[in-house]
């Protein structure tokens, strides 16, 4: 009994260790970037990602020709540039995810939006991850998918 209470808090600490240290770093369409050449399938990209709270999306492109914008979902939907809840223009834009929810962002020159330069940033709470969420979170940790971005 004693040795299951001890693999028990084991696994426990071990989860919570995960949630603090695993925070990734994404770059947005991988090696491709932020771009409307190439058929980048944004919507597949973020499929084969499991984000969570604390880790940094980055977009790379061209600041000539694309930018980023923030928007709801209502506007993303519709390539609404309108009233854009935040807008990248560096290039190089590191945004931290910082709640459990759709994080949603197209690029706002005319026409990119409509082509398919746009992201759905979907954050799960950790209960809707898996059923087993340890082996889950292990599986899916910024060490198994994460493109990692080092800035010297």
């Amino acid at each position: 009994m004693a040795l299951v209470k001890r693999a028990v808090a084991l696994l426990t600490a071990m989860t919570l260790m995960l949630e603090l240290i695993h925070a990734a770093v994404y770059k947005v369409g991988d090696s491709a970037g932020w771009t409307t050449s190439g058929n980048v399938d944004y919507k597949q990209w973020s499929a084969t990602k499991t984000f969570q709270v604390g880790d940094v999306i980055i977009f790379e492109y061209n600041a000539q020709f694309h930018n980023v914008m923030r928007v709801t979902h209502a506007m993303y939907r519709a390539c609404n540039t309108s009233a854009p809840l935040a807008t990248y223009t560096t290039g190089n834009d590191s945004i931290t995810i910082k709640t459990r929810r759709h994080h949603f962002f197209f690029c706002g020159v005319p026409g990119h939006c409509q082509i398919g330069q746009k992201v759905d940033i979907n954050v799960l709470r950790s209960d809707q991850i898996g059923t087993n969420s340890f082996f889950s979170a292990l599986h899916t940790s910024s060490f198994c998918q994460s493109t990692r971005v080092v800035h010297k």
